[in-house]
């Protein structure tokens, strides 16, 4: 039970990495291939906050509005940090018919319509957080839906395990840590939000301000500052920037922030303080205090919303609603006589971020030492306050800017608080053994530091990162890349770097590529392959160069059919390299030395693709002159079968470097034996020779037999586990006497009958019982 989870867990966590990015039109979200049956179909889209899942979400209501998504006579949209506080409960026709819309007349009709034809429903739940304290699916109990009340968590455990209006269309949407790996069986289709390239974010920022008088200079000021650009590729951020850039514009201001801190530190100074009294300036402070308590304690508890009589005063909830801090929102009346309630929820993530991290400066009940156990990268264990994703960096960037005349409009702390919270920092921090941090929390550090711009906190964490630096399945968004770039460049140690299924964009690989101490990395084969064939249309020939003599490719393992098509590519980006260095420095050949290489190779595409696979992998091996281990054994066995196992012994002549063949549980019969004895005597180099688990029989045995004394480089055969029996054991023994140079040869078999393999190990030792 616990590995299967284990295993849907790692489903949500890597293979989003490692799927081939392609872009889709909202019309093909809700097209969902080879699935006929009338069930309840589940739509997730993932993205990180801020990447405007919910504007997808709004798009999608009104494409629906204007005619487009017909399938669906009903479409209900629901946020769920409105409808997910603990102490709500609803029925399913609250839910749809009070909640959302309120009919004038003919409800009960409405809801038995909806009953009866549950295909023209689409339920969207926008910001779905995952039944957080619930090991397992809790019960749902409503076998009555339109009477039953239950909570929203059992509400939709219902919808998702199919009990409840089964039929239906479920499109979620969700940031990518946040607890689906429950519901990953029950997935139809999964899209990733990666949010906008270079390209959207200029085209964004000259939208923004194409009615202003600052429409020229404003996109130029927000690509100088590198950084903050970087942000821009999240569409919320995006919109910061450009308020921020627009205000900074109007005050004369000829640069913006160069942290994410000090821009929202500038944002609340600008919604808040413009034009106040002295009077007011103190009644804000203590309102954003109270509101940034709120922040907390909502934070802690993993939710934004809850309902308005529980904030503390009638000033915090008018003040924070006066400058968007909050937004309202209606709960459902279960009766006409119940009153209606009232709640609020904060506008947007990033603001509550902010305003926790305000609070952890501004609590007078937290020492200064216990305020680096919420900057994530200290702890150990689980991270608990992932949630509130940007709160570290801010907690930190602020804890350097109280001095900032920002903040100090924000807050009356003292000055000798300040220093002293500062110095609890850098002393945690150069006692914090950073060799030993997963690279997630490295990466956390790294952001958080940056925030700080303290110039003696980069040197140190830079002259203390390890030489070799794996980011392997951990998402580098453009920000990350820019601080890790900013950050090795001050080392003047030498880095190796591993960027595998990091999503990483080809502006930011460039970056990293690039640097004079990076000197080799892996990535992704496709990504790699991009950026050379950019390199090579910019003609930048000697980064082209420098990066392929930095790319290491070695070991290599293909597990889906793009790796093999990836392989395929890099081989046939060889060819035209050649070119291009003919064309920048004279050379007559060159090879990529990744290419050149490469010495172990694993095959795992499994049973439907492997034999697909091989045949086409078999095509561009020549290109490896150094491979001296290819393993074809695979936890779900490849099956290339006797075809494969002939295609490969075409190809044994050019493969004059390999010492391991490993053929095991590859279902090759006596054919596919014959095949391949009489082209191993070919692989001149082959020192381990291993058939465990397939068909082979007498006939196979015999005519591996015959070819052992020829194979005078083989060391090691394995047999074992075929269909020999004391025949073809006989057979292969006779031939080992011939054969000096053996050392081992392992051929227990269940068809050998009880005594004979003992009586043959006594005749040769090299035998294995």
């Amino acid at each position: 039970k616990n590995s299967a989870k284990a295993m849907e867990k790692e489903l949500v966590t890597c293979s989003l990495q490692e799927k081939e990015k392609i872009a889709i039109d909202r019309s093909q979200i809700f097209q969902i291939p080879q699935r006929k049956d009338l069930e309840t179909k589940v739509i997730v889209v993932l993205g990180k906050a801020g990447m405007g899942k919910s504007i997808l979400i709004q798009k999608i209501c009104q494409d629906w509005s204007n005619g487009e998504f017909s399938q669906f006579e009903f479409v209900f949209w629901f946020d769920c940090k409105q409808i997910s506080l603990p102490e709500k409960q609803y029925s399913l026709k609250e839910l749809l018919l009070e909640f959302f819309v309120k009919p004038q007349e003919g409800s009960k009709e409405i809801f038995e319509y909806m009953l009866q034809n549950p295909d023209k429903v689409l339920l969207i739940f926008d910001g779905f957080k995952g039944l957080h304290d619930h090991e397992n699916f809790p019960r749902c109990s409503a076998s009555q839906p339109e009477k039953d009340l239950c909570s929203i968590k059992e509400l939709l455990s219902g919808l998702i395990q199919k009990k409840i209006l089964n039929g239906c269309t479920l499109l979620f949407t969700a940031r990518p840590k946040d607890k689906l790996y429950q519901y990953m069986s029950k997935v139809d289709k999964t899209i990733e939000i990666v949010g906008f390239s270079p390209q959207q974010r200029e085209l964004y920022i000259t939208k923004y301000f194409e009615e202003s008088l600052y429409c020229d200079c404003a996109l130029k000021l927000i690509k100088e500052c590198e950084y903050l650009f970087s942000h821009c590729y999240s569409p919320v951020m995006c919109r910061f920037v450009c308020f921020l850039c627009e205000a900074m514009l109007e005050m004369g201001e000829k640069s913006l922030p160069s942290t994410l801190t000090e821009v929202f530190l500038k944002f609340f100074q600008q919604k808040i303080m413009f034009l106040q009294t002295d009077v007011t300036t103190t009644q804000n402070q203590e309102n954003l205090a109270t509101l940034a308590r709120v922040a907390w304690c909502l934070g802690e508890k993993h939710q934004s919303a809850m309902k308005s009589d529980l904030i503390p005063s009638k000033e915090v909830k008018e003040f924070a609603l006066k400058y968007g801090f909050f937004l309202p929102f209606a709960f459902p009346k279960h009766s006409d006589s119940e009153e209606e309630e009232f709640g609020c929820t904060f506008s947007d993530f990033v603001i509550q971020n902010f305003l926790c991290a305000l609070h952890l400066l501004l609590a007078e009940e937290l020492k200064d030492k216990n305020l680096t156990k919420y900057l994530s990268f200290l702890s150990k264990k689980k991270k608990p306050y992932n949630w509130l994703d940007l709160m570290p960096r801010f907690v930190a960037g602020l804890m350097f800017l109280q001095d900032d005349p920002c903040f100090r409009s924000l807050s009356n702390e003292d000055e000798k608080q300040s220093t002293k919270k500062q110095k609890t920092l850098l002393k945690y921090i150069r006692r914090l053994q950073i060799n030993t941090l997963c690279p997630e929390r490295l990466l956390e550090l790294l952001c958080c530091v940056y925030e700080t711009q303290n110039n003696y906190l980069l040197q140190h964490v830079a002259l203390r990162l390890e030489p070799k630096l794996s980011f392997l399945g951990i998402a580098l968004t453009p920000p990350d890349v820019h601080v890790l770039h900013s950050i090795l460049k001050r080392s003047r140690k030498e880095f190796s770097l591993d960027l595998r299924n990091s999503s990483i964009d080809m502006q930011g690989l460039q970056a990293l590529v690039s640097l004079r101490n990076v000197t080799s990395f892996r990535a992704s084969l496709s990504d790699t392959v991009r950026l050379w064939i950019s390199l090579e249309q910019t003609k930048d020939y000697e980064l082209l160069k420098a990066s392929t003599e930095k790319f290491v490719l070695d070991p290599f393992k293909a597990k889906t059919m793009k790796d093999i098509s990836d392989l395929s590519d890099l081989v046939e980006m060889q060819e035209k390299m050649m070119n291009c260095v003919q064309e920048a420095s004279g050379c007559t050949s060159y090879e990529i030395p990744a290419i050149r290489n490469l010495r172990k190779l694993e095959f795992a595409l499994g049973p439907a693709c492997g034999l697909q696979g091989l045949l086409k992998l078999v095509k561009i091996l020549a290109a490896f002159p150094s491979l001296q281990h290819l393993d074809l054994d695979a936890l779900s066995e490849n099956g290339i079968g006797d075809e494969g196992a002939k295609s490969l012994s075409e190809v044994f002549p050019t493969l004059t470097s390999l010492e391991t063949l490993n053929l095991s549980q590859n279902k090759i019969t006596d054919l596919g034996a014959e095949n391949l004895a009489a082209a191993l005597p070919s692989l001149s180099s082959l020192k381990t020779l291993s058939l465990y688990n397939n068909n082979i029989c007498d006939f196979g045995a015999e005519n591996l037999a015959k070819v052992l004394p020829a194979m005078t480089s083989l060391r090691v055969l394995d047999v074992q586990y075929n269909k020999i029996t004391g025949v073809g054991a006989q057979q292969l023994t006779d031939s080992l006497r011939k054969c000096p140079h053996m050392k081992n040869l392992v051929m227990w078999n269940p068809t050998i009958p009880y005594g004979v393999l003992e009586h043959l190990h006594q005749l040769d030792s090299r035998i294995s019982v």
